[in-house]
């Protein structure tokens, strides 16, 4: 394992996050546990706010994406760090009003928000909504008018840019679920329909190219496809945008084929961004519009990892070797997704050469529930604590009950010492909320 600021190996072996032994964590807090190095977080946050405020004269902010992990204590890292959040349900936005974060300094996604969902973002009076349909900015203009307010809009368009990652993971190509299209007119149309709402303030446009991207000039190409169509929305509408949002999309280190960078290399990342966004500015004649930027993963998913116990191994001649852990895909369902990949140690040994390639497998009644395949690793014996690496984005935030299982607490770990930010589950918990009808007793 390559050491990375989160992660150390100590003198005797033993895996450490923030200071913290992972064996001694497991012990005090039980397996599965997420863990999460505050400084990591921290850090990054810094590096691209810090990079935001140097390099780009138009003004703009940083955006958390909650999406990647959601809980209190995100969001007050977040506020202390002076960056806003985006929010994609009512559920994100009522965890973020409970931790006192400034509604002003939210921006609200989603392709199907619920009238709810809107009614409690006006009365939270939340900053910004990005319109992703029609429906959507009927809704919200019946809504604000009722509320004799003004709401500040962005539209998600899509440019039609095709990142090099999974295709489920891509969201600005022409077939999508996310945002209008430029090429087919229908992102013009909208520009016009919102423009023609008393009770909206179209203040500039929002487009997301995907996930886990390691190519700068995906982020290059969707800035100037955005930056043409904003010229062309001001030539046929006298439509100038105050704002561009250009999401995020930044990828992280999961195994040897991804590249291991650090902070500097991200701000390194969104300094390519800001001199794309100028170069286009200047190209067209527009205005430095503020921008916006919303990483998420690439704050929170190196700065985490998963701890496991391990149980039973069973190895098929000439097929594999499984190795059962104390979690799954009720906790990490990514690979039962969309086959990510990931790298594990064993926490005690976590110096020691690989021997041997493991399928490491979940518990639940499922034969894909697979943590990862081929997994090198030095030999396991029942009770090893494992780690699996980069697990702090879409492990916490997409886990479920499946086979009623327990979602694992997470702890944030710094200067070694560790603390609940979501506490452990119960089985009480699971049944808390089952009704038994009178004609079932």
């Amino acid at each position: 394992m390559n050491e990375r600021d989160t992660l150390r190996i100590d003198g005797s072996g033993r895996l450490t996050i923030g200071g913290a032994d992972c064996v001694a964590l497991a012990r005090q807090f039980g397996t599965p546990l997420y863990c999460l190095d505050e400084d990591h977080i921290r850090n990054m946050m810094r590096a691209y706010r810090d990079t935001l405020a140097r390099e780009y004269e138009g003004g703009g902010i940083v955006l958390y994406a909650s999406k990647a992990l959601c809980c209190k204590a995100m969001y007050l890292i977040a506020r202390a760090e002076g960056i806003g959040a985006d929010v994609v349900s009512g559920g994100e936005l009522y965890t973020a009003a409970e931790a006192g974060f400034p509604a002003e300094l939210l921006y609200f996604h989603g392709n199907n928000k619920t009238p709810e969902e809107i009614g409690q973002a006006l009365d939270r009076r939340v900053g910004t909504f990005v319109i992703d349909s029609e429906l959507e900015a009927e809704r919200l203009e019946e809504q604000a008018a009722r509320r004799h307010m003004t709401q500040k809009v962005l539209l998600r368009i899509n440019p039609g840019v095709e990142a090099h990652t999974h295709a489920y993971i891509q969201t600005a190509k022409t077939d999508s679920k996310f945002g209008f299209s430029v090429q087919d007119g229908t992102a013009a149309r909208m520009i016009g329909l919102l423009l023609s709402k008393p009770h909206l303030h179209l203040a500039g446009v929002h487009c997301h190219i995907g996930s886990q991207i390691f190519e700068k000039q995906s982020f290059a190409v969707a800035a100037e496809k955005c930056l043409a169509f904003l010229a062309e929305c001001r030539r046929t509408l006298g439509f100038e945008a105050e704002e561009l949002n250009l999401g995020g999309g930044f990828g992280i280190w999961y195994s040897d084929g991804d590249k291991m960078r650090d902070a500097a290399a991200y701000a390194d990342d969104l300094r390519a961004l800001i001199s794309a966004v100028k170069k286009g500015c200047a190209a067209h004649g527009l205005r430095l519009p503020r921008l916006v930027v919303e990483p998420g993963r690439s704050i929170v998913g190196e700065a985490g990892i998963t701890l496991y116990t391990a149980g039973a191994v069973k190895e098929i001649p000439g097929v594999r070797t499984y190795l059962a852990v104390d979690g799954g895909m009720f906790e990490n369902p990514r690979y039962a997704l969309y086959q990510a990949k990931y790298t594990a140690l064993v926490a005690d040994r976590a110096a020691e050469p690989p021997t041997r390639l493991y399928a490491l497998a979940g518990k639940c009644c499922e034969s894909g529930d697979l943590i990862g395949v081929d997994m090198p690793l030095p030999e396991v014996h029942p009770g090893d604590i494992l780690a699996v690496l980069s697990t702090g984005a879409y492990n916490y935030s997409m886990a479920s009950h499946y086979n009623r299982n327990l979602i694992p607490p997470v702890v944030l770990v710094k200067n070694g010492a560790a603390d609940y930010i979501v506490r452990p589950e119960t089985y009480e918990d699971l049944v808390r909320r089952d009704v038994l009808p009178e004609r079932l007793r």
